[in-house]
């Protein structure tokens, strides 16, 4: 019998506002992962302000792609696949990535292969620990608060998502109200442990049955609770508003997920994107779960819960062992469906 090679994925992100890349070996273990973070460009804007993360992505690409080969101590030749992100995202950022990619995989004659944003995120778990199916990832950022079930590898079905703000965005809109700097959901997280859940805001169930999310009316009454409490030139403790709306935030997604794993039957319960770096929602995750012999509850460290390219490299690789390749019109899909991804 030949010996195992060892296959390396090299990975590059650029969907909103840090321009990362990452190299993979064996679909599961990091070899580099650099990330050059815009923070500090966006905070005096709010936000993330499309064009300048774009620019920066065009600044930034060369010097983290040198950093990462020289982290990893590889060169191109001695990489298998490019995998990069074709969306969800910022489509100028975007472009910047896929771009990056086309070129070096075109140059060097290498495999492409175009990666689901979320996909990305769901695989971070996988660096840590392999999979067992079926399971299900709830998936928390800025832009998506989705439940996907996987039966198998590459293989995604939407049985819940946000009808409005995803829970993330609430996080960054009450955190404005609140006047605290970007990024706001860190910021309430901290609020949150010092505060007490003095204020019963709404909690959004939905129909019965339903693993949909809704978040507008929760951030709709923060910010008409404090609306009205300064029109009586009443004080209301920020700490107080960031612990009472993070409960109400964390009850919901908790109790949705776990009735959701109940209803399937899955072996591992997966959480993934930004705000799986929430303390609050692992603290009472972890203790719903506890009790669940069967059940396997997965939070990735806190550096793979925001954006990376080794999560991408990651999915990359599965995509490639299942033989996907993107052919050189791949192009930036601000709006790919995670499902439609799964299908192609």
């Amino acid at each position: 019998m030949g010996e195992f090679m060892s296959e390396y994925i090299l990975g590059i992100e650029t969907s909103c506002d840090e321009t990362a890349a990452a190299i993979i070996k064996d679909g599961k273990e990091i070899i580099s992962n650099v990330v050059a973070s815009q923070i500090e460009s966006h905070k005096r804007f709010g936000g993330v302000v499309p064009e300048i993360a774009s620019r920066h992505h065009v600044e930034q690409m060369t010097m983290v792609l040198e950093e990462t080969f020289h982290q990893a101590g590889l060169e191109m030749k001695d990489i298998d696949a490019v995998a990069v992100t074709e969306g969800p995202g910022l489509v100028g950022a975007l472009l910047v990535g896929v771009n990056a990619a086309k070129g070096l995989a075109y140059a060097h004659q290498k495999p492409l292969i175009g990666v689901h944003h979320i996909a990305g995120h769901i695989y971070a778990n996988r660096l840590e620990k392999e999979f067992s199916f079926p399971l299900l990832a709830l998936v928390v950022s800025g832009g998506h608060t989705e439940l996907i079930l996987m039966k198998e590898h590459g293989a995604f079905e939407i049985i819940g998502e946000t009808r409005d703000d995803a829970a993330g965005e609430a996080y960054d809109k009450v955190a404005r109200t609140l006047n605290l700097a970007y990024p706001g959901g860190p910021k309430i997280d901290q609020l949150a442990h010092e505060g007490k859940t003095s204020i019963d805001f709404p909690r959004a169930w939905l129909e019965e049955c339903s693993f949909d999310f809704s978040f507008s009316g929760l951030k709709s009454a923060v910010i008409n609770t404090l609306h009205n409490a300064n029109q009586k030139g009443e004080t209301i403790k920020q700490e107080d508003v960031a612990a009472s709306f993070q409960a109400s935030v964390v009850d919901v997604l908790t109790e949705k997920t776990y009735q959701a794993a109940r209803q399937y039957g899955v072996k591992q319960v997966i959480v993934a994107g930004g705000v799986a770096a929430n303390k609050g929602l692992r603290s009472v995750m972890q203790t719903k779960f506890q009790s669940e012999k069967e059940m396997e509850l997965l939070f990735p460290p806190l550096s793979l819960c925001t954006d990376n390219a080794a999560m991408i490299a990651a999915a990359g690789s599965i995509a490639f062992q299942q033989g996907h390749r993107a052919s050189w019109d791949l192009n930036a899909n601000p709006s790919l469906s995670i499902e439609k991804y799964a299908t192609r």
